[in-house]
């Protein structure tokens, strides 16, 4: 048996299929890609050098970025008496994409989830109370609609209500353009108990 150093290609499939949606047969056709392609090694290598080295946590709202404060919490256009809280950076980038929410995000890094291990101090929880005692009018919770996501806005509920602050939670329903035919059981049921007047 020799001692010899990995093999690279093995190597690189092997740390592919740690991604998050990343089998080992596409993790597999991507670093073949990624070999047979001229330049996209070099390149990928740079990005994620200038990943590791130039990207971080935003020290207000934990959102990723390059920059701290993050350019949504150094836009002097957004309302500082109001912020959402959200499970990760993407579910901050999705809200924001919509272009329907112009007030300060939080980002929690996470559920509450006892299963994993995952408890209020592996959250960015302290952080949203400081926050919320610095003066805010409103605090919205975007959790997703998990059992987690629910568990953990229920958690962060009761810890800001007795702060004085408005405490409110995402709507849930069916998506618009959806067909009811075609819609799950649940979030009818959801989008029924979330009803409002018109």
């Amino acid at each position: 048996m020799s001692d010899s150093a990995p093999d690279p290609l093995e190597a690189l499939v092997h740390h592919l299929s740690r991604l998050p949606g990343i089998g080992s047969k596409t993790a597999t056709r991507l670093a073949y890609h990624i070999v047979r392609t001229d330049g996209l090694a070099g390149d990928l290598s740079d990005s994620l050098a200038a990943v590791r080295e130039g990207v971080g946590r935003c020290s207000i709202c934990f959102n990723v970025a390059s920059s701290d404060p993050c350019p949504i919490c150094a836009d002097p256009k957004r309302g500082d008496d109001i912020v959402c809280v959200v499970e990760r950076t993407p579910d901050l980038q999705a809200i924001d994409r919509a272009g329907a929410f112009r007030g300060r995000f939080h980002v929690l890094e996470g559920t509450l989830s006892p299963l994993d291990g995952i408890g209020p101090d592996d959250l960015r929880i302290k952080e949203l109370i400081a926050r919320v005692a610095g003066g805010l009018d409103e605090v919205i919770l975007a959790t997703n609609p998990t059992v987690e996501g629910d568990a953990t806005s229920l958690y962060l509920a009761r810890l800001l209500k007795p702060l004085g602050v408005k405490v409110t939670r995402i709507a849930r329903g069916v998506s618009v353009g959806a067909e009811l035919e075609y819609t799950d059981a649940s979030t009818i049921s959801r989008a029924l108990q979330e009803r409002r007047e018109i």
